[in-house]
C-alpha cells in the first residue's frame, strides 16, 4: 500500500518557517496531553509517527519525556524542519512511505501519532502497523463531525482532513483493530490557539469563546464535541470476532 501521488506531493512540501509559530503553539499542548496520559505507563522508547516539522517531539523533549525519542514522517520538508531544530533525545529522524514501520515487531514501548489519522486514505492499515510495532499508543485526533459536515468538505479539504470523528465513532475504530481503550481527554484548545484562527474575525471568536464555556459546564457535551480528543491505548492480540 502507498499513498496517493497527489497526496504525497501536497504534504512534501507543506511545512515552512511561516507556519512554524502557529504549529508550535499548538504542538505545546498536544504534548501537555501526551505526557498526562502516559502517566499510568512506564516506557524506554517512543516512535511519533507523523511528526510534521517537530514541534511535538521538541515539547517532549524539553519536558524529558524519554531519553529514547525517534520519528517518521512523509513529508521531505517536515523531515528537515526537525533536523534543524537539533531536538535533544531524538534518534532515528526517517522518511516514511505513509504506512510501513521500518522497524520489527513490538520495537517501541510507545506510538504516539497526533492529528495525524484524519489526514490519512487508509487509516486502518495504518493503525495495524502502529500496533504491530509497539504495546503502548496515544492518539489524538481533531473532532470535526457536525451534523452538516457534508456542507464544509471543501473546508476540510484544505486542511486535509479527509476523514472526520466524534470520541465515540474513533473509539469504535480503535475497538475494531484490538486496541483496548485505557483512558482518554476531551480537548478544548486553547485560546492562544485559536485566537489566530479568527483574527479578521471577532464574531467567530466570541462564539467560539461561549461554546466553548458551556462545554466546560456541562462534561456530557464535552465528551460528545470537544475539540480535540486523545487517548490512551494499550494492544489486544484478541481476534476481533465479526459475524
Amino acid at each position: 500500500m502507498q499513498i496517493s501521488g497527489n497526496i504525497k506531493d501536497s504534504y512534501s512540501a507543506q511545512y515552512d518557517q511561516d507556519s512554524v509559530a502557529w504549529r508550535n503553539t499548538g504542538a505545546k499542548y498536544k504534548a501537555l496531553n501526551i505526557i498526562e496520559l502516559s502517566k499510568s505507563i512506564q516506557f524506554k522508547n517512543v516512535l511519533e509517527v507523523g511528526a510534521g516539522e517537530g514541534s511535538i517531539l521538541k515539547w517532549l523533549s524539553e519536558s524529558n519525556f524519554c531519553d529514547d525519542l525517534n520519528c517518521v514522517e512523509i513529508s521531505e520538508s517536515g523531515i528537515s524542519l526537525i533536523k534543524e531544530k537539533n531536538i535533544r533525545h531524538l534518534n532515528d529522524v526517517l522518511l516514511f512511505d505513509g504506512y510501513q514501520l521500518p522497524y520489527p515487531d513490538n520495537h517501541f514501548d510507545l506510538v504516539i501519532c497526533s492529528h495525524v489519522l484524519e489526514h490519512v486514505e487508509h487509516e486502518r492499515i495504518l493503525l495495524r502497523e502502529i500496533k504491530r510495532v509497539s504495546r503502548y499508543q496515544i492518539f489524538e485526533v481533531p473532532i470535526d463531525f457536525s451534523f452538516y459536515v457534508d456542507e464544509k468538505v471543501k473546508h476540510f479539504l484544505s486542511y486535509g482532513h479527509i476523514n472526520i470523528y466524534t470520541p465515540g465513532l474513533f473509539r469504535f475504530l480503535l475497538a475494531s483493530e484490538n486496541f483496548q481503550v485505557k483512558q482518554d481527554i476531551c480537548h478544548l484548545y486553547h485560546e492562544d490557539v485559536i485566537r489566530p484562527l479568527f483574527k479578521n474575525n471577532p464574531t467567530g471568536l466570541l462564539v467560539t469563546r461561549i461554546k466553548y464555556g458551556l462545554l466546560k459546564m456541562f462534561p456530557y457535551l464535552r465528551g460528545i464535541k470537544p475539540s480535540s480528543y486523545a487517548v490512551l491505548t494499550e494492544k489486544s492480540e484478541k481476534q476481533l470476532s465479526i459475524f
